[in-house]
């Protein structure tokens, strides 16, 4: 006897799949600390006699110092008083900020030793520059000078005005 073994094939119904995996990271940067290492000091001034500091100066410039992620863009902004006043109000004196009072320096040299190498001189302390940075070392200095402008009558006493730089990171 034969047996004949018959195949049917029709159509395979074929299964497949496949999966993969990707990672999510996120970097936290370093806090960003502003710490005012000297203010702009103009010394003693006289009634009548406009008095300047160039932010080069070591002994009378504002300096500020950012520390942070090393190399990461940075917004620099300040808000700069008009005047200076006495502590009761009752007197004050003009304080002008020129388009070339400020430097940013990321290397963290000296007012008088810092060049154009060093970051960025002679900047509008209103609009300070687009892409600074932090220092590689991570820190950068902003150095500030200034103007007053006494009256003839001038008040004697001790006057003062605040002086406000606020940073964030730019997301670079």
């Amino acid at each position: 006897m034969t047996i004949a073994l018959i195949l049917i094939v029709g159509p395979a119904h074929v299964m497949s799949a496949d999966s993969d995996n990707a990672s999510s990271t996120a970097r936290v940067l370093l806090a960003i600390t502003v710490t005012s290492t000297q203010d702009l000091n103009f010394g003693y001034i006289y009634g009548g006699v406009p008095k300047s500091m160039g932010y080069n100066d070591d002994d009378s410039s504002a300096i500020f110092t950012i520390t942070g992620e090393p190399s990461a863009g940075v917004n620099l902004q300040f808000v700069l008083p008009e005047y200076l006043s006495l502590s009761d109000g009752s007197a004050r004196v003009p304080i002008i900020f020129s388009a070339t009072d400020a430097g940013v320096d990321t290397t963290t040299e000296s007012p008088s030793t810092m060049d154009a190498a060093d970051g960025w001189i002679n900047q509008n302390p209103r609009d300070l520059p687009a892409g600074a940075v932090i220092g590689a070392g991570g820190a950068t200095k902003i150095y500030l000078g200034g103007k007053v402008v006494p009256s003839d009558n001038l008040k004697a006493g001790t006057y003062n005005g605040d002086i406000v730089l606020s940073v964030s990171y730019d997301g670079t």
